[in-house]
């Protein structure tokens, strides 16, 4: 048979199909179980509002779709809903009430191994403890849900919004997640794109573990311990996103490699960066703004393009531990550094550009870290005059990030917007 009659038969066959795929209404007090049993592959249930008790499990391509928000709930036992088969879709249903066993991975909506292309749609899972638990899936699609864990128990015994293991070419997009242990945990998984994505209110907004080609763009992070931590992980673009009012760090990059961190706003978190064990990444572009340390670096973190971000306002700008100055800034002819607004120094040529170069780790850093009350006089002119002793004496010198060719003037003219937005304290 040509190729040109192949998929000839193909698509009539994908017509035919079409034609006999039916739509079933399903009404209060009827049983959706007997409803799933009875459809055929391709049917839409059509599940009118009502309140549906009950495990169910969906064993055959079918999409689930309510009509006025139904209420689909566990009775705090099992999984809400489980999807065995391929191409099913669940749209507009309230899933709640899954059962507590982080043993068992008790979920609202549990997607088992070889259920790819699964759709979740503008659906409420709320009181469940996994909201979805996504295992050996490819290509889901998870848009626009609200995500509620189970807010009373403590953080250690709640499950995660969405925890993808193993799956590839996952779209998690413009969902809300809340009061869970982390929004999304992403273990083993590929080819991804998250975008759009509200997450507060747990431990880490996002935690990414062994995970390749991803994508993480315009999600906001806040009221978390961590809004986004990227561990032993590479491939991945950070783009475009607001981490902010975190109670420990904004976006965490540990042991990380050939990735591109760019256009994000880090603000009001404890330390906006914590960069450690990484190479070979580019952050550019960042606003990292009214921070309690702006910058943690350590454990060989170099040979990294880190230019054009502004540090604006931090307590503390960079923290760094290292043995030898670490270079940021221009490369390879690419124009200026990084914008700091403590520099010290001078453009006597007008070109935009520091005529010093500045160090983020000089001695008053280090006697800031020892001394905190010292902060207290960080603006006087005893303390700057001190910095710049510091710099005249190299035997008063440490190792420091050192940034040749600073910028005088922000590239974000917005930046004060983002002053005040700290962490709510206890």
């Amino acid at each position: 048979m040509s190729r040109g009659l192949s998929l000839l038969v193909g698509a009539l066959l994908l017509l035919g199909n079409a034609a006999l795929a039916a739509t079933w209404r399903v009404k209060p007090g009827e049983s959706l179980a007997h409803a799933v049993a009875a459809a055929s592959a391709g049917d839409v249930l059509e599940i009118e509002r009502g309140f549906y008790v009950g495990n169910l499990v969906v064993d055959k391509p079918l999409t689930l779709r309510g009509i006025d928000r139904p209420t689909l709930a566990g009775g705090l036992r099992g999984d809400t809903l489980r999807i065995t088969a391929t191409d099913v879709t669940v749209e507009g249903l309230i899933v709640r009430d899954s059962g507590d066993s982080l043993k068992e991975q008790n979920a609202g909506i549990y997607i088992q191994p070889g259920a790819h292309r699964a759709v979740v749609l503008r659906c409420e899972l709320s009181y469940n403890l996994f909201g979805l638990w996504i295992e050996k899936a490819n290509d889901v699609r998870i848009e626009g849900n609200t995500i509620t864990g189970k807010r009373d128990y403590q953080s250690s015994q709640r499950g995660n919004g969405v925890q993808l293991y193993n799956t590839r070419g996952a779209r998690i997009l413009s969902n809300n997640i809340s009061f869970v242990r982390d929004a999304l945990y992403v273990d083993v998984s590929h080819h991804a794109v998250f975008r759009g994505n509200r997450l507060h209110h747990s431990r880490y907004g996002t935690h990414y573990m062994n995970s390749y080609y991803n994508l993480w763009e315009d999600n906001d992070s806040y009221y978390n311990r961590g809004g986004l931590a990227l561990m032993e992980v590479r491939d991945q673009v950070v783009r475009n996103n607001r981490t902010w009012a975190n109670s420990d760090h904004g976006i965490m990059l540990r042991t990380l490699q050939d990735s591109t961190v760019e256009g994000n706003v880090v603000a009001g978190n404890r330390r906006g960066f914590f960069i450690y064990d990484v190479e070979y990444a580019t952050l550019r572009g960042n606003l990292v703004v009214d921070n309690e340390v702006g910058v943690h670096l350590s454990a060989g973190s170099t040979r990294n393009v880190v230019q054009g971000n502004d540090f604006i306002a931090n307590r503390e700008q960079v923290r760094y531990v290292g043995a030898r100055d670490e270079p940021w800034g221009e490369r390879a002819g690419q124009g200026g550094g990084n914008h700091w607004s403590n520099y010290l120094g001078w453009d006597r040529d007008g070109d935009g550009i520091g005529d010093l170069a500045y160090e983020a780790n000089d001695m008053v850093d280090r006697l800031s870290w020892r001394h905190p009350g010292l902060r207290l006089l960080m603006a006087s002119p005893a303390v700057q005059a001190l910095r710049l002793v510091g710099r005249q004496f190299p035997v008063l010198r440490v190792p420091s990030v050192v940034d040749a060719r600073p910028r005088m003037h922000p590239h974000h003219p917005q930046w004060s917007a983002w002053l005040g937005r700290q962490y709510p304290h206890e």
